[in-house]
């Protein structure tokens, strides 16, 4: 646990007691061993994956580990060319080669405060609220977007503007990030489920539903 990028490969295969014990970490950023606190380095990020197919010897993650994840994406397969350069990669090599650093922690830190400047229109951040709280009222969910999933969803929005060259949020970054930061965080109800409802699709009536804010003319 103690370094700045950890990966817990197929999480789902973990005890739930080793789940429980990235909870700290990842919310507190600190570990507590035999009641002694030790602070992790900082930045600090946490990347799982799961075994969507083989459920046999998996342990369903709890909705209060999941909230934790600010995004869940689904990787898919490589495309044609990508596929071509692993094999390239490969081709004399059985493992990975040495990986070389591409940002210094100076800049990294700089870019993570740079990131804090992107404007959310207070129209924007309403919108995000309706869409966060329209999941909380919706019949078909047992359990709605949390706090944490507003913060993330607000945060990522910002990230994501930052990444493509604006200082600015815009109405299509919240849409293109809902799903990513609040699939996973929504759990339907059984009705839904015995419809063939998933959280996506339930996501989707919601954003077809939340009006959109236009631009205000000065």
């Amino acid at each position: 646990v103690f370094a700045q990028v950890l990966l817990a490969d197929e999480v789902n295969r973990a005890t739930p007691r080793s789940q429980s014990a990235l909870l700290e970490a990842m919310q507190e950023r600190q570990v507590t061993i035999d009641g002694i606190t030790r602070a992790l380095p900082e930045p600090f990020l946490v990347l799982a994956t799961l075994n969507p197919i083989e459920m046999e010897g998996t342990f369903p993650l709890p909705e209060g580990q999941l909230d934790r994840f600010m995004l869940r994406i689904s990787l898919g397969y490589p495309s044609h060319s990508e596929e071509s350069e692993i094999l390239e990669r490969f081709h004399h090599a059985t493992v990975v080669p040495p990986l070389e650093p591409v940002a210094s922690m100076a800049e990294l830190n700089g870019l993570r405060e740079a990131v804090t400047t992107v404007i959310v229109d207070e129209t924007l951040r309403d919108y995000l609220l309706r869409i966060v709280e329209a999941t909380r009222k919706n019949d078909e969910l047992q359990l709605g977007a949390s706090p944490r999933a507003s913060l993330s969803l607000y945060k990522a929005t910002q990230a994501w503007a930052a990444i493509h060259g604006r200082a600015y949020v815009l109405p299509d970054d919240v849409k293109r990030l809902v799903g990513p930061v609040l699939n996973h965080r929504l759990i339907p109800n059984s009705h839904a489920r015995l419809r063939g409802r998933r959280a996506p699709q339930v996501l989707d009536d919601i954003l077809r539903n939340v009006p959109v804010p236009i631009q205000r003319q000065g």
